[in-house]
């Protein structure tokens, strides 16, 4: 039987390896050093180095995030922008993830893995948030959950793993309000400011 502390340990020392020497360098004998573990506890998981990864990526991209569901579109934009930001600004996902992107342009196995995986965990959340405003009447019933999708995400992994600027909270709660409209929410009604009574 399979120990999980080892499974854990790989896990962590193919993350920290990743980040340092990028998939391309990325070697068995490493990552079974980094961890502590000889090259057959490896093995006896994972067959090969491109397993080993896709099963990292595929774990990675099906981590639990809080229920979705805050009452509002924007409110639920600006809870899932916030848990993305946090894991991304991670240094291992800022080093990995355009690591992984430029290898899955010369690597099918990978390139299929992190198409399937991960527009599978988008579509999966993006399409709930947006049958959830539908339900509550704030976008139109015709809109296009995919093209939705893309919208919602498509600007954090640009920012972050193309640009490589970082994901301010400023930004984030302009992102919000430009992915909401965009979506045909409608602009946002301004709160009204609250005033000192006057003396009396």
């Amino acid at each position: 039987m399979l120990r999980d502390d080892i499974t854990a340990a790989i896990r962590r020392a193919l993350m920290q390896e990743l980040a340092a020497v990028g998939y391309g360098r990325l070697s068995i004998e490493a990552v079974a050093r980094r961890a502590g573990v000889s090259k057959t506890a490896i093995y006896r998981r994972w067959g090969s180095k491109v397993e080993l990864v896709l099963d990292i990526v595929a774990a990675a991209a099906h981590g639990k995030l809080p229920a979705l569901d805050t009452g509002s579109l924007r409110g639920d934009l600006a809870l899932l922008f916030q848990v993305v930001a946090h894991a991304l600004r991670h240094p291992l996902a800022s080093q990995i993830i355009p690591d992984l992107l430029a290898e899955a342009a010369r690597n099918p196995a990978i390139d299929e893995t992190l198409q399937k995986v991960l527009r599978a965990r988008q579509q999966e959340i993006g399409g709930h948030m947006i049958k959830l405003a539908v339900r509550r009447g704030e976008l139109p019933a015709d809109t296009d959950p995919e093209a939705a999708v893309d919208l919602i995400v498509g600007p954090l992994y640009w920012r972050l793993a193309i640009a490589r600027n970082p994901l301010s909270d400023s930004y984030l709660e302009t992102l919000v309000e430009s992915v909401a409209v965009g979506l045909g929410a409608g602009a946002a009604v301004p709160r009204p400011r609250r005033t000192a009574p006057a003396d009396r």
